[in-house]
């Protein structure tokens, strides 16, 4: 049998470790929360990607910014080639305003019926849009402070 004394000590530090660990996971950050979007298309698809991109995603991202709920958003694309299998096309990245913001739910639908009264047409091009793609990945993104220890 276990003695009294050690279930009350077991129970003392659950009762004040679980309060101090739910606290530290959900505190919110308010430091800026960042994803790269890499996109990989087809070949010869890479320019049809782009302007589907720019006429029915960015609008949405540029809302959404306005919004507050993202700080910056912007497209790069490699100068050069590479192999095929470290071959991406296109890479959005994302600054959302912090962590919170980029993981809980978000009603994009309300947006995407503002912004694109015709929802048919819409939704055609968005399922080229992904059609046309090769891979897609999501990559958040944890800055290395170099100086720090």
């Amino acid at each position: 049998m276990i003695p009294t004394s050690r279930i009350l000590t077991a129970l003392l530090l659950f009762i004040m470790y679980v309060p101090a660990s739910i606290h530290a996971q959900s505190a919110p950050s308010d430091k800026p929360f960042v994803v790269e979007y890499y996109y990989k298309t087809k070949w010869g698809h890479a320019d049809e990607f782009l302007r589907l991109f720019k006429k029915n995603h960015y609008p949405l991202l540029k809302k959404e910014v306005e919004m507050g709920r993202m700080l910056k958003v912007w497209m790069d694309q490699p100068r050069y080639h590479t192999t095929e299998d470290g071959r991406w096309d296109y890479r959005v990245t994302i600054v959302f305003k912090n962590a919170t913001v980029a993981n809980e739910p978000f009603d994009e639908d309300a947006l995407k019926k503002q912004l694109f009264p015709d929802q048919t047409a819409y939704e055609k091009e968005e399922q080229r849009r992904f059609e046309i793609l090769d891979a897609h990945w999501d990559l958040p993104i944890k800055t290395v402070d170099l100086e720090g220890r």
